[in-house]
């Protein structure tokens, strides 16, 4: 895998701002010094893992492209978003923790008096591009600046679904401090967060905010937001625990056995919130299918006892060729086999985790094309391919496509409700 290599004055004037910018100077120098780093590049555990698809790119294509399965791919109407998310958040949490999924990864976490905001993504399309890249399949439940003051966002890594540009650009001006795997502080930076309002961390490095311990822990993934790929950004899962509770959030990774260790180490936790979207056997090292994502979660526990999972990454974008009600059905599947607690809240809706009663009617099937059983993963579009700005043609054709057909159901069934625990 290629090392640093600058760019020449003449691309690099060309860059679009949501590239963002590459490690310099001492943050460069620190990150040669992590013990994580070798070889010109970030480690994996568990080995290299593969982050593009290991077939034809043919195949590929065929697969992504298929008019007969693509319709499959979004939901048949509206989705069904929570109605009063802020009313809801006015609120303070009776038992001291609640979760506000937004959509994909995003996450609001009010835990014993402080605001947690993961991977805030209220842009439109998760591109460097505005007319390109996967666009929004429901609307977000709330303005980001109306959730009101925020503690701490915390980014997972810097791919363009986890960090975006509007978002961040927006909480830039807030007094909000940031959270982020080593190296990934350069993007910030670049768009106009202030030094003082970074915590840069490493892998079982550790900070500490308005009485919160935030540790970043291992994942199996990858980086970049460019033509090139310098593997120069740190990818992590995270740890969030407080005076009474703690949580995770997995960010992006493929199953490895360090969830046992993260688990033994920080854990059991209240609530995990766990990858289970954008999987595939053409890259099988950096994304989970619902029934690893609760292999991880019950390693993480210690045993299906504890506080539940919420899945996440997943029914907000079109970043995969299997179904978009697959993740969830595959993540009630798993938790029926396990007999494991989870959370299933639409878009927008707050549930406290160590409350009597989460969120358990699988809401999607309203609007799905058509009802899944949970099987086996089917392949999906990988980020690397997603995000690369060489696609973003082939991704405009794909949506423009994708506009045309909007609107053709209202999608207005209402789900059974369904026993989680």
């Amino acid at each position: 895998m290629a090392g640093f290599r600058p760019l020449s004055s003449g691309l690099r004037a060309l860059r679009p701002e949501a590239f963002g910018a590459d490690p310099r100077g001492e943050r460069m120098a620190r990150i040669r010094r992590s013990p994580h780093f070798k070889d010109g590049v970030f480690q994996n555990p568990g080995g290299p893992a593969r982050t593009r698809p290991s077939g034809s790119t043919l195949d590929f294509a065929k697969a992504f492209f298929d008019k007969d399965t693509r319709p499959r791919r979004s939901p048949k109407g509206a989705v069904p978003v929570y109605a009063s998310t802020l009313a809801d958040l006015a609120r303070p949490p009776a038992t001291g923790l609640r979760l506000t999924w937004t959509g994909h990864s995003s996450v609001l976490a009010e835990i014993d008096g402080r605001r947690v905001l993961f991977d805030p993504v209220w842009g439109r399309r998760c591109s460097p591009f505005s007319f390109a890249g996967p666009k929004r399949l429901h609307p977000v439940p709330a303005p980001l600046a109306a959730l009101g003051p925020v503690d701490v966002v915390v980014i997972s890594h810097d791919h363009y679904d986890h960090l975006d540009l509007p978002s961040i650009k927006a909480l830039a001006g807030t007094d909000t401090l940031f959270a982020v795997p080593l190296g990934v502080g350069a993007h910030l930076e670049h768009w106009g967060v202030a030094a003082s309002r970074l915590r840069e961390l490493d892998w079982h490095e550790s900070t500490e905010i308005g009485g919160l311990t935030l540790t970043a822990t291992p994942a199996r993934h990858f980086c970049g937001r460019g033509l090139r790929n310098t593997q120069h950004t740190l990818w992590a899962s995270w740890v969030v625990a407080g005076e009474e509770h703690r949580i995770y959030h997995s960010g992006d990774t493929g199953y490895f056995d360090g969830f046992r260790q993260i688990g033994a180490d920080h854990g059991p936790f209240d609530a995990t919130m766990i990858q289970i979207g954008a999987y595939s056997d053409f890259w099988p090292d950096i994304h989970m299918t619902p029934e690893e994502g609760m292999r991880a979660h019950l390693d993480l526990q210690g045993g299906p006892e504890h506080g539940p999972m919420l899945p996440i990454h997943w029914a907000t974008f079109n970043l995969a060729t299997h179904p978009w009600a697959e993740p969830g059905e595959g993540t009630v599947a798993a938790a029926r086999a396990a007999g494991a607690r989870i959370a299933l809240p639409r878009p927008g809706e707050p549930f406290e985790p160590t409350s009597g009663a989460v969120p358990s009617e699988p809401w999607w099937r309203g609007v799905a094309v058509e009802a899944l059983g949970g099987g086996p993963a089917a392949e999906v579009v990988t980020e690397a391919v997603v995000k690369s700005a060489t696609d973003a043609a082939a991704m405009a054709q794909a949506n423009a496509e994708s506009d045309r057909n909007e609107g053709a159901s209202d999608g207005s069934g209402s789900p059974e409700r369904l026993p989680t625990g």
